[in-house]
């Protein structure tokens, strides 16, 4: 299951009343007056953000082929104002005011986010107003200005609907939305509606995906403008017979509620899904004849192929180890394969469609010679190398095709680290490296089309970095938009000295990344107890050579209370190592994870004989809170206390689309599913367990940690439990991390010894 991330964190637990919070722990949650004090100082911003917030004219959006970029900057009166900056010069001209960007029809400043705009730039599509819907969706209040008269019109008129995904038309004088499940255009200037679809509602879904789809594929608006500005090609899913999850709150009315909404777990039924084009001006949907049973396959990503008479789409079987590139005629619907990706175990999809030489070649990434490579492929399926090596590519950055270069992030010599590199289109010559030497940790570029300029972002574990503007190919710093030097002068010396990036020899030629944070008065000569962070799935890693903001000062904190803090990154993580290391756990999730974790352990404490492998706690969320119960109950000699956050104990509990891509279906690998599930070794636990979950978890149900308890307590098993009312996957907070860190300083005592 994926990591918890910004885009689950729909409801958390409020920072308010600290002192409050503090004097009112649970029970055990007893925590050091040092990390009380850290979580005082975090929670009163004294550490910023991830790396600070964004300063006055750092980046935004890339106009006129990079010669400039486009900001929306707050004002103190509340509004925003639009700002343009030349790249190479860095002068400043407002483009719009604060005052120019008020609605007449409101007649106060909104907090409007980046606005989009169509290559004329006359007219201007605003979003504000952001509230959710749908489980997990957000709508938003959008206005169109008409720079050639001033004028506002806020789209769906004055019903106080909110819509999903506005897009303007290529020509801007239209706009798509999503609404109550249906998709319609509007007329910016007079706000004439046309009905493209009628028939949705809470089980037919038009132009946007259901629950699942968005989740594990990250698909949201599923509708594109064709290039003419003549048609629209959206998807439909029909979740009728869809299993349904029942979310229940107990707390906000006198009778409980009930939210119901479909979930197709592992082996269970799946949505309809299939895609039709109709017309912007209206009438009936033409439907594509996408081959195979439409509750048995996935339509990741679909777009217009270069032109507005065909459509491009990736089709993935339901085991998701065939991934099939089709070309559809707009018109007929007819399909041809024009290439297909296949793997014993799965495939990844891409994530966009980008088209090479005047359109008849794709780019595509694909893992079929081991490596994660980008290839040219052809409409009649030939695919040619474009990056080589042994190393994986992670990202794609830019295209820059009048140059002649593809460029793209990697790491090749250090799997935790990020690097700018490029190669030539035609996959002639080396890749040449354009992140300096002398930088190591990790990087990020948003590059301007023309491929001469990029935002450029760099930290390392032990270093918020900074954001600046770089000139390509020979990144050069024209403009640093944040040094953070105040953040660096105060985390500087709490973490000098005390962290380390390293690999551990787990034994048969396998080495892991790690990392350690050390007190900062360890003595050496005494033994230390250890708390591993874990996640171990295959949806993210922990160990990367990034700032990871004023988390990694609570970590410090929490070791200086006397303790080692480590975390491994084991085989089936999604390092850039390979195809093998990635797919070696295909089948059989959490098994392989577990040895490699305790093996990791025992290897740092071979060679670092202050640790303490008596004295061992654990705690991870989602995945990690499987892997927490995977470690405490199959390694109870070695993991004494462990705190496991919102995690699944059985696999057959989760999702379909997640499980069975690397599980495969639960009736086809039956035992698999159950060697998997931490329930299945629950009779193993004799440490100390804190079990914590959201009754709301509308992503990893509630369901399964009651089916950890019952069994726990079938098994005469004592544990520690909390359950967050109504909270969903990603909770966050201070009474969490009293609560979490509280229990681990309870119970694994601290200091050398």
């Amino acid at each position: 299951m994926p990591i918890t991330n910004p885009r689950n964190k729909v409801v958390s637990v409020a920072a308010v009343a600290v002192l409050c919070l503090l004097a009112a722990r649970p029970a055990g949650a007893e925590i050091s007056p040092n990390l009380q004090d850290m979580m005082k100082r975090i929670a009163a911003g004294e550490f910023g953000g991830a790396g600070g917030r964004r300063a006055p004219g750092a980046g935004g959006r890339w106009v006129d082929g990079g010669s400039g970029y486009v900001a929306m900057e707050r004002t103190p009166g509340g509004g925003s104002e639009m700002a343009r900056y030349d790249t190479a010069t860095g002068r400043r001209t407002v483009l719009m005011t604060a005052a120019e960007l008020v609605p007449p029809q409101v007649g106060k400043p909104l907090p409007f986010g980046e606005p989009a705009s169509t290559d004329n730039g006359r007219v201007m599509l605003f979003s504000t107003n952001p509230r959710p819907t749908m489980i997990r969706k957000t709508m938003n209040d959008y206005w169109g200005l008409d720079k050639a008269d001033g004028s506002w019109r806020k789209l769906g008129g004055n019903s106080g609907a909110g819509l999903l995904y506005a897009k303007l038309s290529p020509d801007g004088t239209r706009a798509a939305s999503v609404r109550d499940n249906n998709l319609y255009v509007e007329d910016i200037r007079s706000g004439v509606v046309t009905a493209l679809t009628s028939d949705g509602s809470a089980m037919i879904i038009n132009g946007t995906s259901d629950w699942v789809t968005e989740e594990e594929f990250g698909l949201r608006d599923a509708f594109q403008w064709s290039p003419d500005g003549r048609r629209i090609a959206y998807l439909q899913f029909d979740q009728s017979n869809v299993p349904e999850f029942a979310l229940i709150n107990y707390t906000d009315t006198l009778y409980p509620v009930i939210t119901k909404y479909p979930y197709p777990k592992a082996g269970q039924t799946n949505a309809s899904v299939k895609f039709g084009v109709v017309a912007a001006a209206g009438g009936p949907t033409a439907w594509v004849k996408v081959p195979g049973d439409p509750r048995n396959i996935y339509i990741p990503r679909m777009d217009w192929a270069g032109n507005s008479r065909e459509i491009v789409f990736q089709h993935l079987n339901r085991l998701q180890n065939v991934n099939t590139v089709f070309l559809a005629d707009a018109s007929t619907g007819e399909p041809r394969a024009m290439y297909r990706d296949e793997d014993k175990a799965w495939v990844d999809y891409n994530d966009s469609f980008v088209w090479l030489e005047k359109g008849t070649r794709l780019l595509f990434t694909s893992e079929r010679d081991g490596w994660r490579h980008a290839y040219a492929v052809s409409r009649t399926g030939d695919a040619r190398l474009i990056t080589t090596g042994a190393f994986d590519l992670v990202s794609i950055a830019a295209v820059d095709e009048t140059g002649g270069w593809l460029y793209y992030i990697a790491s090749p010599e250090n799997a935790v680290q990020r690097y700018l590199y490029r190669s030539r289109l035609d996959g002639k010559g080396k890749p040449e490296r354009l992140t300096p030497a002398d930088a190591p940790g990790t990087h990020t570029y948003n590059i301007s089309p023309d491929a001469r300029w990029a935002f450029h972002g760099y930290s390392k574990f032990d270093s918020p970095g900074q954001s600046d503007l770089v000139r390509l190919p020979d990144h050069k710093v024209v403009r640093v938009f944040q040094d953070n030097a105040d953040l660096k002068a105060k985390v500087g010396p709490m973490l000098a000295g005390r962290t380390e990036m390293f690999q551990v020899d787990i034994g048969e030629g396998v080495k892991l990344d790690g990392w350690l944070i050390r007190p900062a008065k360890l003595d050496p000569s005494k033994k230390y107890p250890m708390i591993v962070n874990v996640y171990g799935e295959p949806a993210a890693t922990t160990v990367n050579d990034s700032w990871g903001g004023p988390g990694r000062i609570l970590a410090a904190a929490l070791a200086d209370d006397g303790y080692l803090l480590a975390s491994f990154d084991n085989r089936g993580t999604p390092s850039p190592k390979g195809r093998d290391w990635r797919k070696v756990v295909y089948g059989s999730i959490g098994v392989l994870a577990s040895k490699e974790q305790a093996a990791a352990l025992r290897a740092l404490a071979a060679s670092h004989p202050y640790v303490d492998l008596t004295r061992v706690g654990v705690y991870g969320w989602s995945g990690g809170g499987s892997m927490t119960l995977n470690l405490m109950f199959r390694s109870p000699d070695l993991y004494k206390v462990g705190v496991a956050g919102a995690p699944v104990p059985d696999q057959t509990l989760y999702d379909s689309i997640y499980q069975e891509r690397y599980m495969g279906l639960p009736q086809d690998n039956p035992e698999g599913y159950k060697a998997g599930s931490p329930i299945t070794f629950a009779a193993g636990l004799e440490g100390k367990l804190l079990i914590i979950h959201g009754t709301g978890d509308d992503n990893v149900h509630f369901q399964g940690t009651q089916r950890l308890l019952n069994r726990l307590i079938e098994l005469n098993k004592q544990f520690s439990f909390m359950e967050y009312p109504n909270r969903r996957h990603g909770i966050s907070g201070i009474h969490l991390d009293t609560l979490r860190y509280g229990f681990l300083e309870q119970w694994l005592p601290a200091g050398g010894r």
